[in-house]
């Protein structure tokens, strides 16, 4: 029987936050068994909490953010995927601001930090879920179905984005599986098309991007610093995104993700499904 497993110290990594540009710093703590995730403002009075649950999410737009009352914390997706790939069960991570620095914009330099942590195993039996028949999140281009499989989370993604010149790209990713995502999925950084970007500079965001944190698609290439990690990086970071985002639902999960297109407001809508289906009690949690 698998257990439950929790880091075994604290770790932290620190760096520029992608939008406001500001100094931030994310720590994980040791929790105890049944915890589940739960993210912590420190720099604000009382240190609010909110546990990372699909039912606590507020915002999807260009990254997922949950809250509960005064904790507001955005882009949790990427800590997310790393947790998932360690099956860390429980964990605080403590935060000095809404937004975690955005690194070299993929989630290796929260995996790499969870290493330095150290993961440990505790009493409880490991939560896995898998649905007994498929689920769907679909609208527009984009469709995020789970199958079924007891075995393992295994996801097949292909994704399209007109200006970029491997396109479009897929990637079948066989297995979740901590080592293995570490070479295939953990590097794979965040992306952004230059119209896009233009846009958001305009709207007082972006204050601490650069190229050392993301590649820029732009008039059919692929701008980035010391060139791409995978011809094919921006499916697999979309894969890496689907990975923290379906932790939304509270416990490990197994079946074949199959993803079009995905985007953060489908796979949270599949998280939420999931935590429904396992029947967890919505108002409890709030409470």
């Amino acid at each position: 029987m698998e257990m439950q497993q929790t880091v075994a110290g604290s770790a932290a990594f620190s760096g520029i936050a992608l939008h406001t540009g500001a100094r931030a710093t994310v720590r994980v703590q040791p929790a105890p068994e049944n915890t589940g995730i739960v993210f912590r403002r420190v720099d604000l009075p009382g240190k609010p909490e909110v546990r990372a649950l699909a039912c606590h999410v507020v915002d999807v737009q260009r990254g997922t953010t949950i809250a509960e009352g005064e904790a507001i914390v955005h882009t949790v997706e990427h800590i997310m995927s790393a947790l998932h790939a360690c099956k860390v069960d429980n964990c605080i991570v403590e935060m000095n601001g809404h937004e975690p620095p955005i690194g070299d914009g993929s989630s290796l330099p929260f995996y790499n930090m969870i290493m330095e942590a150290g993961v440990v195993e505790q009493s409880a039996p490991a939560v896995y879920f898998t649905p007994s028949a498929p689920v769907y999140a679909c609208g527009g281009k984009t469709s995020v179905v789970l199958l079924p499989d007891e075995e393992k989370l295994s996801i097949s993604c292909v994704t399209s984005f007109k200006n970029c010149p491997v396109d479009p790209q897929f990637f079948q990713y066989e297995e979740l599986e901590t080592s293995s995502y570490a070479r295939e999925i953990a590097p794979g950084r965040t992306f952004v098309d230059y119209s896009d970007l233009r846009m958001l500079i305009s709207y007082g965001l972006c204050k601490g991007g650069s190229l050392d944190a993301a590649a820029i698609i732009h008039d059919g290439a692929i701008i980035c610093k010391d060139g791409m990690r995978f011809e094919n990086e921006i499916v697999r970071h979309k894969i890496m995104d689907a990975i923290g985002d379906i932790y939304l639902a509270g416990c490990r999960i197994r079946g074949k993700l199959i993803a079009v297109c995905p985007g953060h407001p489908k796979n949270v809508e599949l998280a939420g499904k999931l935590l429904a289906m396992r029947g967890i009690d919505i108002k409890k949690v709030e409470k």
